[in-house]
């Protein structure tokens, strides 16, 4: 049995990053909330702020140790199946991706200690402090993660010298032209998949009749969010569109499965791409819909794939698809958050059984959306592992195709396992709940130091 090295080597690492990002894309909002819970617990005194604090922390760290394990094997792909990618480019994305770990991952690691382990041991305002800490520390690494990844996509700031690419401007390689789009959706994901999981928990509490003040918290706390990040995401992701047809005009050709750039794109809602032949079959589309979308003109042109040869296309069925699933679940974040706001207005959101029912299920939406996203943004970019830089097919390490599905094979079962074992504790952790904050004669929650609140 053939093995194409090639693809094996694509997927082993499609699979371990699609497993690794849903830790980050968790834990970057995740810390951000517990660090907001903190800062209220300071200023309001309410001791059911630090009670959620403490009870979202656990989550945390059970998420933030899975996603260190899964994102560590990433690492050592770079030299196992990819050492000719990290030889052209080693130079450029070595040290932002050293950077990401020197100036974030320690800055994490130390200071989650002190927000796991100091409950006891430290005072209140220097534990808040840890938490904001943490969180800064996730969007720090974001920041790194995400400039190495835009630098793949619009690369600027460099020479090359054969087949070896240095760097002569490090803030343009940094800051390069995709930089600042990606790093905002992405940020802004991260943030509502966060607010949908505590949407979620809060929903399942209230419906139960268990923690039902925690339950609320959340849901006001979710709602307010979600509400104004859904559709700014629209508004960013909009402006990241236009970036990405300035730059790589093929890629969004893909995602719109547009063929012929002499005629205006229609928006499919439906639409099965045949790229033998360069036509969609079964189309429901609005005319000109991408075409107003792209441009900002009911007749503005763009670029088609058919205007360069098939070599030079990405797989348009998987890029066509996933944008629809990244877009159809971004409509119903905005139409959930909306209307959640609007119960809570009405002063019907904890009574809408209907709704309530309907949030508890939809934790897992930003985390389809946030996988949804990342192939778009990585198929769409074939044939090329760097644009116009490199190809995939010549990025990859002479290492039999055997070897790596093997490897692929135990990686699936390993994943599988730690996965299996830390989707349950969380589970477990969200079915006991928060602790309940204790009460003061009056009938308030007290403000006690945490050495003295938990003696």
């Amino acid at each position: 049995m053939e093995f194409d090295p090639v693809l094996l080597a694509r997927l082993q690492f499609a699979f371990t990053i699609i497993f690794h990002i849903i830790f980050p894309s968790f834990t970057i909002g995740l810390s951000a909330y517990i660090a907001t819970l903190g800062a209220l617990w300071l200023r309001s005194g309410n001791e059911r702020y630090q009670h959620l604090m403490r009870f979202w922390t656990k989550i945390f760290a059970v998420s933030f140790a899975m996603g260190v394990v899964s994102g560590i094997v990433l690492s050592y792909q770079f030299g196992t199946n990819w050492s000719r990618f990290s030889v052209a480019t080693g130079n450029v994305l070595g040290p932002l991706l050293g950077y990401e770990v020197l100036a974030a991952f320690f800055l994490e690691a130390t200071f989650l200690g002190v927000l796991l382990f100091g409950i006891d041991r430290v005072p209140p305002w220097l534990y808040v402090l840890s938490a904001a800490v943490v969180a800064t520390g996730t969007a720090i690494s974001a920041f790194w993660i995400l400039s190495a990844n835009s630098w793949m996509q619009t690369p600027a700031g460099y020479e090359l010298k054969d087949g070896v690419a240095y760097p002569t401007d490090w803030l343009a390689v940094v800051f390069n032209p995709s930089f600042p789009y990606r790093f905002a959706h992405m940020l802004n994901a991260a943030y509502l998949t966060t607010g949908f999981v505590v949407l979620a928990v809060g929903a399942r509490y209230v419906i139960a009749g268990r923690h039902i003040e925690d339950g609320r918290l959340m849901l006001r706390m979710a709602i307010a969010l979600t509400a104004i990040l859904a559709p700014l995401q629209l508004a960013i992701g909009d402006q990241h569109g236009l970036n990405t047809l300035a730059h790589q005009p093929i890629k969004i050709a893909a995602m719109e499965a547009h063929w012929d750039g002499s005629k205006p794109g229609d928006f499919h809602i439906f639409a099965w791409p045949d790229e033998q032949a360069g036509v969609n079959r079964f189309e429901l589309s609005i005319p000109k819909g991408a075409s107003l979308i792209l441009t900002h003109q009911m007749n503005g042109l763009f670029p088609g794939l058919n205007s360069v040869p098939a070599s030079e296309r990405p797989p348009v069925k998987i890029v066509f698809f996933a944008f629809r699933i990244m877009l159809a679940i971004g409509l119903f974040m905005i139409a959930a958050a909306l209307l959640g706001a609007f119960l809570w207005w009405r002063g019907s959101l904890f009574t809408t059984r209907w709704y309530l029912r309907a949030m508890a299920q939809c934790w897992w939406l930003g985390f389809v959306a946030v996988i949804a996203g990342w192939v778009v943004t990585e198929s769409g970019r074939q044939p090329w592992i760097v644009q116009g830089i490199m190809r995939t097919a010549d990025a990859t390490s002479p290492v039999p195709g055997a070897t790596i599905a093997g490897t692929l094979a135990l990686f699936v079962l390993a994943y599988g396992v730690v996965f299996w074992f830390g989707i349950t504790y969380i589970n477990r952790l969200i079915a006991q709940g928060p602790q309940e904050p204790a009460a003061t004669e009056s009938g308030h929650f007290s403000r006690r130091p945490f050495s003295a609140a938990h003696r």
